[in-house]
């Protein structure tokens, strides 16, 4: 299947999955998983500066039209992107890439793309949890809940890297 019709449709498939499921679901009042996120985990390593912050801010700020949630998403969708670069860089040099590959579990390894997904996932979460709350008297009740949806977030990516991007 072409590359692009590809992302589109894990584009649709990931954003309305979250806004039509994942969006209702928060586990224990603390837990609530964002696997959008897992876009721009899965984006080719080719992928140019700009286009990666472009598609970012869309994917966020579509999440943010269908959740009402004023733009919170976009901004920790658009500081995931800017670090995104620098952290493929610590694991894979220019000549390591095969042409068009994306990082994933069967690609990188579970070592390393846990690795990769946690730093991501964590900056965006808590990214998003700051700006949603935007109160430092409320830090410990903030970071508990980052912490707690960074862990089912990442569960989450293992098991549909699982199910989904590996052979057996």
């Amino acid at each position: 299947m072409n590359s692009t019709i590809r992302l589109v449709i894990r584009f649709v498939v990931l954003v309305l999955l979250q806004v039509l499921v994942l969006n209702h679901v928060r586990l224990g009042g603390y837990m609530n998983p964002y696997l959008y996120v897992l876009f721009v985990l899965l984006l080719p390593f080719s992928i140019s500066g700009w286009a990666l912050l472009m598609l970012s801010f869309f994917l966020g700020f579509t999440v943010d039209v269908f959740s009402n949630t004023g733009g919170i998403h976009a901004a920790a969708t658009v500081l995931m992107a800017l670090f995104r670069p620098n952290l493929v860089k610590l694991y894979y040099s220019k000549e390591d890439f095969e042409p068009n590959a994306s990082p994933s579990l069967k690609y990188m390894g579970f070592q390393y793309f846990l690795g990769y997904s946690l730093v991501l996932v964590s900056i965006h979460h808590l990214a998003l949890f700051s700006l949603e709350v935007f109160r430092f008297s409320e830090f410990g009740f903030t970071f508990l809940r980052a912490l707690l949806s960074i862990a089912l977030t990442l569960l989450i990516i293992i098991i549909s890297q699982y199910l989904f991007y590996v052979k057996k």
